[in-house]
C-alpha cells in the first residue's frame, strides 16, 4: 500500500517537472531561434519583435495600427491614407492574417452618436484598404464609440488620441 502512494507520488512529481521544462520551444524561449517555429516564433504567427518585418510587433509599431480623426470626422487624412497604404501592402504579403478594423470616438457627445461614428471611421478605413487591393472577406469592422478611450481626461490633448480606427490583426483569413 506504501508502494503504491509512493510510486503516485513520484508520477505527480515527474508529471509536474515535465510541465516546468524552460527549453520547450528550443533555444532562447517562445521567441528562440531553435523552436518549432524557426527563427518567427511558433509556426508563421509573426510572433517576432518590432525588428522583425513578418512580425504583428512590427505591424503595429513600424507601420502602425492606428489613424487618427478630426472632431467629428470619418474622412481621412493625408497622413492616415499613408499609414493605411503602408497597412495595406503588409497585408497583401501576409495573406494569413485577416483584420479587424476598430472604430472609437472621444468621450464628446451621446453614447448612441459616437457608436455611429465610430462605425464610419471603421468603414472608412476598410473601404480605403479595399480600394488598395485588401480583400474584403478578410475585414470586419466593430464600432466601440466612446467606451475604450485610450486616455481619460477631459482635455483636447485626450480627445485627440481617442478619435481613432485600430486595425487588429488576427490569424486565419484564409483564402
Amino acid at each position: 500500500m506504501a508502494y503504491t502512494a509512493k510510486a503516485l507520488m513520484l508520477l505527480a512529481v515527474l508529471g509536474l517537472a515535465a510541465c516546468n521544462n524552460p527549453d520547450r520551444y528550443g533555444a532562447g524561449g517562445a521567441g528562440g531561434a531553435g523552436g518549432a517555429g524557426g527563427a518567427g516564433g511558433i509556426g508563421s504567427q509573426g510572433l517576432g519583435g518590432p525588428s522583425d518585418p513578418n512580425s504583428v510587433a512590427y505591424f503595429n509599431q513600424t507601420i502602425g495600427d492606428r489613424v487618427l480623426f478630426l472632431v467629428d470626422q470619418s474622412t481621412l487624412s493625408p497622413e492616415a491614407q499613408t499609414i493605411l497604404a503602408q497597412q495595406a501592402q503588409w497585408l497583401q504579403s501576409h495573406a494569413d492574417y485577416a483584420i479587424i478594423v476598430e472604430g472609437h470616438a472621444d468621450e464628446q457627445g451621446t453614447r448612441e452618436y459616437n457608436l455611429a461614428l465610430g462605425a464610419r471611421r471603421a468603414s472608412a478605413v476598410q473601404n480605403y484598404l479595399i480600394s488598395q487591393g485588401v480583400a474584403a472577406h478578410r475585414m470586419r469592422t466593430i464600432s466601440y464609440g466612446k467606451e475604450r478611450p485610450v486616455e481619460v481626461c477631459p482635455s483636447e490633448a485626450c480627445f485627440s488620441k481617442n478619435r481613432r480606427a485600430v486595425t487588429v490583426l488576427s490569424m486565419g483569413a484564409g483564402a
